[in-house]
């Protein structure tokens, strides 16, 4: 009779404690599948998982959820910033003849463009750095599909932004096309409203009793000064991986790479229009070879980015990447055969099954070589590192377009460059990894510990390990008690 009273009496106290401290807890914890969920009250007064979170409170991918969001908001991130620069070779002929430039200085309208989108901090650089970032964020198993999908936005954009520009520019003119296309380019406002960063749980700060007293002004624009400094001190190791660049062998070896193929990757998109009109092509079949080669691209990039997400490949993107981004340079010495639109047909198709390749990978092998959570800072020194390439990439173009009269050269030049880069890429990493599997083959197993010898007295045979193991009946058991461990051959 007592111990039922007792029992009754601590379990009303229990449910008195759990009642009393139901209001404070806010924010729930669920632990499943070995991830601890976060848990937040909504008005309806159901809770609503904000992010996954492991075992030692790191923040963890979702790998999906919100992630599916994510992806296509960078799809047309990529679609809108990306495509457009390709789409100034339908005003190319017009801004030349209304400024009455050179091809060298009409260059500079599209270069400028492409490098602010890479490393400004201004403009398209706001929406495809942060993009791109928070992407390989959102998904960790699923990346090399990720990546390949939201590459697709490229794709994209080539596909319809050529069509629309060479539209606007039959019924509008240049002027009226880069107002229309400027309020078509606000939707990545759109998109980034829905880019939210992945946070860990959220706690509440303390109510603050005790104020210090108030400080001289002096004083307090010491404090701010030194405080600014230290962050951005703080912010530039953060996001500016020099250090990546000096310690880090891969990753120096794949930025100097991707810089020098930046030289002449682009350029071939810019001078494609230009180079079929000026041998009597309309324009609007050379709008629609851009078209074609975004088609390819689209149905293409997919299947490639499932592909290469099998454990088949795991290791080879690098040698994948290295081999497409081979065939995508010697695709171009193809318009040095003939400018008609068979010849560039089959070029467009070429280069766009190498460039959806190329395209997938490109931020997939940047992952794998170095951690993610240095990944910001590592695409924001290789993105300024590739600004100087695309920079002078068109205007070395437009310079060789003055002086010899002709755009197969172009063609040409830029086969060689983006080829030669693919074979630095091959052979640096094939080096490197045969560097890698000598050291590991080199490396000395340490001699195993013998085995304890058994105290005196012990029956046990001497020449077989025992170790202790813990059973599910030990976590109900005393601390004193006697059969708290068993022993096990």
């Amino acid at each position: 009779m007592n111990r039922r009273n007792g029992n009754k009496v601590a379990g009303d106290c229990d449910s008195f404690q759990m009642e009393s401290k139901a209001p404070e807890q806010a924010p729930s914890m669920e632990q499943k599948n070995g991830e601890i969920m976060d848990y937040e009250e909504v008005e309806n007064g159901k809770s609503q998982p904000i992010n996954p979170l492991a075992m030692d409170g790191t923040v963890t991918a979702p790998d999906g959820g919100w992630g599916w969001v994510v992806l296509v908001a960078t799809i047309l991130v990529l679609a809108l910033t990306l495509a457009f620069p390709s789409c100034m070779g339908i005003f190319y002929t017009d801004l030349q003849t209304e400024f009455q430039a050179s091809n060298q200085e009409t260059s500079w309208v599209p270069s400028i463009m492409t490098s602010v989108l890479h490393a400004g901090g201004l403009g398209f650089c706001f929406s495809f750095q942060p993009a791109v970032t928070i992407l390989g964020h959102y998904f960790v198993r699923r990346r090399a599909f990720a990546n390949a999908m939201s590459s697709t936005g490229t794709a994209l954009g080539l596909c319809t932004l050529p069509l629309l520009g060479n539209y606007l520019h039959t019924e509008l003119g240049w002027r009226g096309s880069f107002l229309v296309l400027g309020a078509v380019l606000l939707n990545c406002c759109v998109c980034g409203a829905v880019m939210r960063p992945l946070e860990g749980p959220r706690h509440r700060g303390q109510p603050l009793i005790n104020h210090r007293p108030l400080q001289l002004k002096e004083e307090k624009l010491k404090g701010r000064m030194r405080a600014l400094w230290a962050g951005l001190m703080t912010a530039l190791r953060r996001h500016m991986a020099f250090d990546l660049l000096r310690n880090n062998l891969r990753y120096r070896m794949y930025a100097v790479g991707i810089t020098w193929m930046m030289l002449g990757f682009v350029v071939p998109l810019i001078y494609l229009v230009p180079y079929a009109t000026a041998h009597d092509m309309e324009q609007s079949q050379a709008a629609l070879l851009l078209s074609i080669l975004g088609i390819v691209n689209i149905v293409v990039r997919p299947p490639i980015g499932l592909l290469f997400s099998l454990p088949w490949f795991k290791g080879c993107h690098t040698y994948v990447f290295s081999a497409a981004l081979l065939v995508n340079g010697l695709s171009n010495s193809i318009c040095c055969i003939d400018a008609s639109f068979p010849v560039l047909l089959a070029y467009v198709v070429t280069y766009g099954l190498s460039m959806s390749v190329v395209g997938s990978l490109m931020f997939t092998v940047l992952m794998d070589t170095l951690d993610m959570s240095r990944f910001p800072a590592a695409l924001g020194l290789l993105a300024i590192m590739e600004s100087v390439t695309l920079l002078i990439g068109p205007p070395l173009a437009g310079i060789l377009v003055d002086r010899t009269g002709e755009y197969f050269y172009v063609f040409f030049a830029c086969s060689a460059t983006v080829a030669s880069s693919a074979v630095f890429l091959m052979v640096s990493f094939y080096w490197l990894d045969r560097r890698d599997r000598r050291a590991l083959k080199g490396q000395q197993v340490p001699p195993q510990v013998p085995p304890p010898k058994p105290a005196s007295g012990n029956n046990l045979i001497p020449q077989c390990q025992y170790r202790s193991v813990p059973t599910e009946g030990d976590k109900d058991k005393a601390p004193g008690s006697e059969t708290g461990d068993v022993t096990r051959l």
